[in-house]
């Protein structure tokens, strides 16, 4: 038996909504999907895959005057998509077969940091600097936009500043608290990143949120906003935190290398890297997260470009609250979170991990 296709994308959002989900996937040539736990799996099982006509139809059902020309002229588009029940990060792209059509679903729920379960000790001091980098990374899904939402609303509570959020597109909505919050989105107010930040420095901010930091202008405007008395929170899709220093290092050429290093020593602040891993008993996942948190051992590493030692500076820092992937995949294993599979899977140095199991 196969089921009828629904004419508009809000009929499968709002399924998408109601089983918590966190994607929902209308493809040419796939039947009718949606993400649930980090799985992409059909809606549907004896659904037929989607025709172009279908998925033609369905981008018309939502796709405005100004989406239709992006998608026309470039063949992709990206933009925050609200029907009313909600909001969600739409993509249509435009393939061999016909049209994709992906959508992410926002929580409008801001989770604070202490519903997702953060180091609020060590945590919330980064939070209140009132200048230098802060850098939440992990790769697509692992969870950034929901902690550096949960990032901006506890500064937003706690301080008394001006915020300004550069975002493509813009997910959470954030009311003004104690703090004045400014949201721009990338292609709606602004053309790009470097953009957006090059004029947010004119706007007497405090604290900035650039969603994504993507290329080398944008990093760089993000280092200088640092180093000049701003709190720049970013998101880069690294793994851990040698590799996150070591892809800002890689954008600039070879010459400014030296210069770049002492830059990002003296401003960082912290890197959070996290990752989503699934249950061992199927219900849902959990947070694995790394932190590094500059200390002068830290800042004498990145400023001499030795970044692979910074795992064994890392153990030496849980004063301060460091932690590595590893020992917090370790902890979440002993805990009865995650399997022992998922956790070898996920190391970084397997051997080791091997070793802990074997021990």
């Amino acid at each position: 038996m196969s089921h009828t296709v629904l004419d508009h994308v809000d009929q499968y959002l709002r399924l998408g909504q109601e089983y918590g989900c966190s994607d929902v996937h209308l493809a040419t040539a796939f039947p009718p999907a949606w993400r649930r736990n980090g799985q992409l799996l059909p809606i549907w099982d004896d659904h037929e895959p989607l025709t172009e006509a279908e998925t033609l139809k369905l981008a018309k059902s939502f796709l405005g005057e100004t989406e239709w020309k992006r998608l026309d002229e470039k063949g992709d588009v990206d933009f925050a998509y609200d029907n009313g029940q909600g909001r969600f990060r739409a993509s249509v792209v435009r393939q061999r077969l016909g049209l994709d059509i992906v959508f992410r679903i926002i929580s409008t729920q801001i989770r604070s940091i202490h519903d997702i379960g953060l180091p609020i000790d060590h945590i919330v001091p980064l939070t209140r600097y009132h200048n230098g980098l802060v850098l939440v990374t992990g790769s697509v899904g692992s969870g950034k936009s929901t902690t550096l939402a949960a990032l901006v609303d506890f500064i937003n509570r706690d301080r008394e500043d001006h915020i300004l959020t550069l975002e493509d597109p813009i997910e959470y909505v954030f009311d003004s608290q104690r703090c004045h919050v400014n949201q721009r989105e990338v292609h709606s107010h602004t053309d790009s990143f470097a953009k957006a930040l090059r004029g947010a420095l004119r706007e007497d901010p405090d604290v900035i949120m650039v969603g994504e930091m993507r290329d080398l202008e944008t990093i760089q405007l993000a280092l200088t906003a640092a180093e000049t008395g701003h709190l720049v929170l970013g998101t880069l899709h690294t793994g851990n935190a040698p590799r996150t220093l070591d892809r800002i290092l890689d954008v600039f050429p070879t010459d400014q290398r030296d210069q770049i290093r002492i830059m990002v020593s003296e401003s960082l602040r912290g890197i959070l890297s996290q990752q989503l891993v699934p249950k061992g008993d199927g219900s849902g996942r959990v947070l694995a997260l790394e932190l590094l948190v500059n200390t002068p051992a830290v800042a004498n590493c990145i400023r001499e470009g030795k970044t692979f030692m910074l795992p064994g500076i890392m153990q030496t820092g849980k004063n301060v609250g460091m932690i590595t992937m590893d020992e917090s995949l370790r902890r979440l294993y002993i805990q009865g979170s995650i399997t022992q599979e998922e956790c070898l899977y996920r190391a970084e140095d397997k051997i080791q991990m091997r070793a802990f199991f074997q021990s």
